[in-house]
């Protein structure tokens, strides 16, 4: 069999980008002689992560559309066809055997495209609502990867494989908590809370840690905090509270999933995947501000089956102390969240998706 190619195209934010890494890294694994190419949005952070991983990248000028009307909206018809000329070129010339879309607009120019000259495509939808890229390429897509149940009213049933999403290979054998412990340079006898606002860091859930300090901190408890680059210079100054670490990003999720107790998340899709391998109980505060809603359904999910405590933006004011202080000191609710979280974990997510595009190939 020849060596094949795989472009692999998805970002815009860590969620649509890591699915995208770990698939290429287990695709290699498979076919060490194999041919990658990656497509990605100019000026997102593909263009700097998906180097750092190894695998060569072209960036397409390409955005979402807006909520309110703006300047870059009326932008965006032009940006499509000249992403579509481009995603044309890019096909015609690296001859890929399957184009696989992890999401994002510039998934859509490419696996529109590769469509188009007959390529196999494969869609791996991570939310359980699916963004609009996806459901306007699935009528065309050979395999759609699914982490979610009951999506047969967004794409046809004959089409879709639940695989789960890819996660961190690292997470998949816990690491030691003393070890964490010493990482983080914590005191083993408190509560070790885990605050994580996504790859790109949110807003409400920093303001919401910095009104909510005193109180975290009375509850015996001690922060990890991630605060995303965004917001470094502005939380920085934490540092110098005893029992508060503020980072831009974690490099060693594994140790700081390890050192938790609890965990205050949003409930991007990865996240969510992370978080059911990891088990630790957790409170999902979904952005209210990202397409379709699509945060709230993926919490919603997990919080109906008792995997996890849902509270929204709009009520974290009148909630969010009652219910912190009843998970930190319960501890039979936390050890029941773990158990139904774990339940929901696809730790061979990234395995079944390369053996459906293996089928493809072969």
């Amino acid at each position: 069999m020849k060596q094949p190619k795989f472009i692999i195209s998805g970002g815009g934010t860590g969620g649509h980008i890591y699915p995208a890494v770990a698939i290429a890294n287990e695709l290699k694994a498979r076919f060490p002689e194999a041919k990658f190419l990656f497509v990605g949005a100019k000026d997102k952070m593909e263009m700097q992560k998906v180097p750092q991983a190894g695998y060569h990248i072209k960036g397409l000028w390409i955005a979402g559309l807006q909520r309110k009307l703006t300047f870059q909206n009326a932008l965006f018809p032009v940006k499509l066809v000249a992403s579509l000329i481009k995603s044309f070129f890019i096909v015609q010339r690296f001859k890929p055997d399957v184009v696989i879309g992890t999401g994002g607009f510039a998934s859509g120019a490419v696996l529109k495209v590769a469509s188009l000259f007959g390529i196999p495509t494969v869609i791996q939808e991570q939310n359980s609502y699916p963004g609009i890229t996806n459901k306007l390429l699935a009528k065309k897509a050979h395999v759609i990867c699914v982490a979610y149940e009951n999506l047969e009213r967004f794409f046809p049933k004959q089409k879709m494989i639940l695989t789960g999403n890819p996660v961190r290979q690292d997470l998949l054998i816990p690491a030691d908590k003393m070890e964490a412990v010493n990482y983080f340079k914590l005191d083993a006898s408190k509560n070790t809370i885990l605050v994580l606002g996504g790859s790109l860091g949110a807003r409400r859930i920093n303001q919401l840690i910095e009104k909510e300090l005193e109180f975290l901190l009375g509850l015996n408890g001690q922060i990890i905090w991630q605060c995303g680059k965004l917001y470094l210079n502005e939380y920085a100054k934490y540092n110098e509270r005893k029992g508060v670490q503020v980072v831009a990003f974690i490099d060693r999720m594994d140790l700081a999933y390890a050192a938790a107790d609890s965990i205050i998340s949003r409930s991007g899709a990865s996240s969510v995947s992370e978080l059911c391998i990891v088990g630790k109980p957790t409170i999902f505060i979904p952005s209210p501000n990202v397409a379709e809603d699509h945060q709230t359904k993926n919490a919603q999910a997990i919080a109906d089956k008792k995997g996890a405590i849902l509270v929204k933006e709009s009520a974290l004011e009148k909630e969010f102390e009652k219910t912190v202080a009843e998970l930190i000191t319960n501890e039979s609710r936390q050890s029941g969240l773990s158990q139904n979280i774990k339940k929901l974990a696809k730790p061979n997510a990234t395995k079944d998706i390369v053996e459906a595009i293996i089928k493809l190939i072969n």
